[in-house]
């Protein structure tokens, strides 16, 4: 339940802390006092619209904060858990922060989150009905929600809803795979011919690095040539030579053997030398004549290269690895197109059976739509007659509709609140008094399958009078036996019927004018509702018919 409501520098307000109680809690003050300010406080915890010029003192924050007992709420509980949001096992803490400038920060048990989270937890703790919202009675959202509630559809909708998802990726694969087979058959000749191009070009991986490398080398040839012919004759050459110098240096050796020693081994050292070099030049030679054995090389190369350019410009491709991409990708492309047939079946399989398993559990929903539909009806009807409405009519219709993310059936109350009076929808029919009171009647109807610790009316009892004003007050005092009630009414004999009553009132200093709540006392109770019956004066007979409220 709500347990506080602490509010800072906001609007009219500079402090106000309000400890509410379980049960059936009411707020009365005069028009004009500041009841709707705590309101759009309080809606900020809902994750509403911040607005900087709420904020009264430039120079500071304003802070909305509001704490609720949420001992035995697992399901709450679970949402945190799994969406990694702090939780404390007795309590949870909503905070709103509203800086000068306009920006605002949220926050759940002190620790930051982002707004969609704070309005995902505030949901699921508080409805805060205000007469606007009795607008969604009218809605096909709306009514689909109650009848789910009343019908213990959220099993089955959850079911449904990862059942539908699954289904609509199946379509959506479908639809795509259909799409490409298309556009491919469409592109096939012209894919073939380009793949047929690249097959023959027969394209090697690296291919055009090395032919790059080769022309290089036959662009220069003759230069090349020159170094090798001159590398050859410095080692082997016809004139003075490393291999004759070191036969030279062999023969010189030869008459120092009483100067070198064996360890030295300077003659085989030199005949290794001698052996190295030999072979270095029989490489150098081999390379020589390898460059001067095609001398139409360096045109092959040239028309080699040419043709993989051509194909790169052609494709909008950097180079022949490139090519070897798109050959590849070319041939997947016809590939699927071959077996296109076969792929397409097997996603209308999957769609098949992916409707299948939707329509299941929907048709399931949809039976206990009807049975509750029928039900609800009948119990609409009986709790909302004794509000004004003797003659009032209600049929809950569940008709069949496309297949959607909420099933297959779409859901109208019809309503007739006169005995001559044709069934229609109820957003085409009823009065705002008689919305308030349908809406009051869902609500009791339902409270007792709403997860939530606290509902808060918002003078929703505005219109009426009399009988009809203490029976919705009555009403409202059952849905507080369920979940905790807050209501801000103007009427005497609701707020006689609450069993903790709140003033909202406006005070001046020397400088602003503030709004202010109290608990009121059992004698400051008896005055209030006084002066809600009788005006500002409040003689005995006031006195006297307020007691007898409270007491009734």
């Amino acid at each position: 339940m709500l347990e506080s409501l602490h509010i800072s520098n906001y609007a009219l307000i500079d402090r106000i802390d309000i400890l509410f109680h379980e049960g059936f809690n009411v707020i009365t003050g005069e028009t004009g006092a500041g009841k709707s300010i705590i309101l759009g406080a309080l809606s900020l915890i809902l994750g509403g619209r911040a607005d900087s010029r709420v904020v009264a003192d430039p120079s500071s924050k304003s802070i909305i904060e509001a704490v609720f007992t949420v001992d035995g709420y697992d399901a709450l509980k679970d949402y945190c858990l799994q969406t990694d949001i702090e939780w404390d096992d007795e309590r949870c803490i909503l905070r709103r922060e509203v800086a000068p400038a306009g920006r605002s920060r949220a926050f759940v048990n002190d620790s930051p989150v982002p707004l969609s989270k704070l309005q995902a937890v505030a949901m699921r703790l508080i409805d805060i009905h205000s007469q606007h919202q009795n607008q969604l009675l009218a809605t096909p959202e709306f009514q689909l929600m109650v009848i789910d509630t009343l019908a213990g559809n959220e099993h089955r909708l959850k079911e449904y809803s990862s059942r539908y998802n699954s289904l609509r990726d199946a379509v959506r694969r479908l639809k795509a795979m259909r799409q490409r087979v298309e556009k491919s058959k469409e592109d096939e000749e012209f894919t073939r011919y380009q793949l047929e191009q690249l097959e023959e070009l027969a394209l090697s991986q690296g291919e055009q690095e090395e032919l790059e490398n080769e022309r290089e080398v036959l662009t220069n040839l003759t230069a090349i040539k020159n170094a090798l012919d001159r590398a050859i004759a410095s080692l082997t050459g016809d004139d003075t030579n490393a291999v004759d110098l070191i036969d030279t240096a062999i023969d010189a050796c030869d008459e120092l053997d009483g100067v070198l020693s064996e360890e030295d081994d300077v003659p085989s050292r030199l005949e290794s030398a001698k052996i190295e070099i030999s072979d270095i030049a029989s490489s150098l030679e081999n390379v020589n004549e390898r460059l001067a054995a095609d001398p139409g090389r360096l045109e092959a190369v040239e028309e080699r290269l040419n043709s993989i350019y051509s194909l790169c410009h052609k494709h909008h491709l950097n180079n022949g690895d490139e090519l070897l991409i798109l050959r590849d990708n070319l041939r997947a492309k016809l590939r699927e197109l071959d077996n296109s047939d076969d792929m397409v079946a097997e996603l209308e399989k999957e769609a098949r059976r992916a409707k299948a398993l939707a329509k299941e559990t929907a048709v399931e929903i949809s039976n206990s739509r009807k049975e509750e539909a029928k039900k609800f009806s009948a119990h609409l009807r009986d709790t909302a007659m004794p509000l004004g409405m003797k003659n009032l009519q209600v049929d809950v219709v569940v008709d069949p509709a496309d297949m959607g993310p909420t099933g297959i059936d779409s859901v109208q109350f019809m309503v007739a609140f006169n005995k001559n009076q044709n069934l229609m929808p109820v957003g085409a029919t009823a009065s705002g008094g008689e919305i308030s009171r349908l809406m009051l009647s869902i609500k009791t109807i339902i409270a007792s399958r709403m997860s939530l610790p606290s509902i808060l009316f918002d003078e929703i009892d505005t219109g009426v009078s009399g009988d009809v004003a203490n029976r919705m007050a009555l009403m409202m005092r059952e849905i507080s036996k369920s979940i905790q009630v807050t209501t801000i009414t103007h009427l005497p004999q609701v707020a006689a019927k609450g069993d903790t009553q709140y003033r909202v009132y406006k005070e001046d200093d020397d400088h602003a004018t503030h709004t202010r709540i109290i608990q009121l006392t059992p004698e400051q109770r008896v005055n209030a509702i006084a002066e809600m019956l009788g005006g500002a004066t409040v003689d005995d007979a006031a006195r006297q018919a307020a007691i007898s409220l409270l007491n009734s």
